[in-house]
């Protein structure tokens, strides 16, 4: 089986389809299907919030999977979905995803227009996310939304069901913060919130000397993501991510802790991991020949992009395509 891996789409449904015609696929009997039947189209979560199309974005992919020609994973942003939408049984009046919190509102509320709140919609998308997997752990290959993190995914595997799905219990335990097991590095205690926020959201280190920053979203931060796929990276300026380049300049060159560059490449195991999440810019590229983030931004002006993988151990950045 030959593979479309294809990045964070946002309820841009138009890029989507433009993206879909030129990796060859034709849309049949409002299914898109590549002529060549060994092709599967392969989705990177976080298909919903931010764009004006999402209803739309989740018909297109919900109909590739159901007719086999696409499998996909969850995105943050549809555990987001899930946890909004679950009561928290320890506050009453709130959920697992507070909506007293405006951040949480924010980001949320182009796809609560759509839907409609609380609709039955809006229920059966929720229970359509919960179908998706964390991860994909193909013979030749490796998808996840944010990072590869081995040992949290095999403490993870006891928990989840054998499709690597989420049920209601495990929904409140990943959304479940302890404040003295409150860890997104790579040494961080093992427990199922740790690892979900990890496998979604990617690695954070906290900035030195209290330096802080202000997101895409206009949010002060006091941690950044951490580039974990990165064998080049020799210190903390080189290893961060998504941090302006202004405030970057500032940052001492501390060197790296130990442990906070996982080891996802070993004599092992070297198949290529795709993931998305990280809002990179500019034109598409690899970041190693194990390793391609294929989020570029789509909700920001970027493009929608998608790496064909035929088989190959060595990735190329010639089989990058973008819309």
């Amino acid at each position: 089986m030959a593979y479309d891996i294809i990045g964070d789409i946002h309820g841009y449904a138009d890029k989507l389809t433009s993206l879909l015609r030129k990796l060859g696929y034709r849309s049949r009997s409002g299914v898109w299907r590549h002529p060549e039947g060994e092709r599967q189209a392969v989705f990177l979560g976080d298909f919903i919030d931010r764009g004006p199309q999402q209803l739309e974005t989740l018909g297109i992919v919900r109909r590739m999977i159901d007719e086999g020609s696409a499998q996909a994973v969850m995105g943050n942003h549809e555990f987001n979905a899930v946890a909004w939408h679950s009561p928290d049984p320890l506050n009453p009046g709130d959920f697992l995803r507070s909506h007293k919190l405006k951040k949480n509102m924010d980001q949320h509320r182009a796809f609560l227009k759509e839907v409609g709140r609380d609709t039955n919609l809006h229920r059966e998308l929720v229970d359509w996310f919960l179908t998706l997997p964390l991860w994909l752990d193909f013979p030749e290959l490796r998808v996840v939304h944010a990072c590869w993190h081995q040992p949290y995914m095999d403490y993870l595997r006891t928990s989840l069901s054998s499709g690597l799905q989420l049920d209601s219990e495990f929904v409140e335990a990943a959304s479940r913060k302890d404040a003295e097991n409150d860890s997104r590095e790579s040494g961080g205690e093992l427990s199922i919130y740790n690892a979900v926020d990890v496998i979604l959201k990617g690695l954070e280190y906290p900035l030195p000397g209290g330096m802080s920053f202000s997101d895409k979203g206009g949010l002060s931060r006091i941690r950044s993501r951490i580039r974990w796929w990165d064998r080049s990276a020799e210190d903390l300026p080189s290893a961060f991510i998504g941090i302006p380049e202004d405030v970057l300049k500032t940052i001492p060159s501390e060197p790296l802790p130990e442990d906070l560059l996982i080891p996802f490449i070993s004599r092992k195991d070297s198949r290529p991991v795709f993931f998305g999440h990280y809002w990179l810019s500019g034109t598409p590229s690899i970041q190693s020949e194990n390793a391609v983030c294929l989020d570029y931004s789509v909700a920001l002006g970027g493009c929608l992009a998608a790496y064909r993988w035929d088989g190959e151990s060595r990735l190329d950045s010639g089989k990058l395509v973008w819309v």
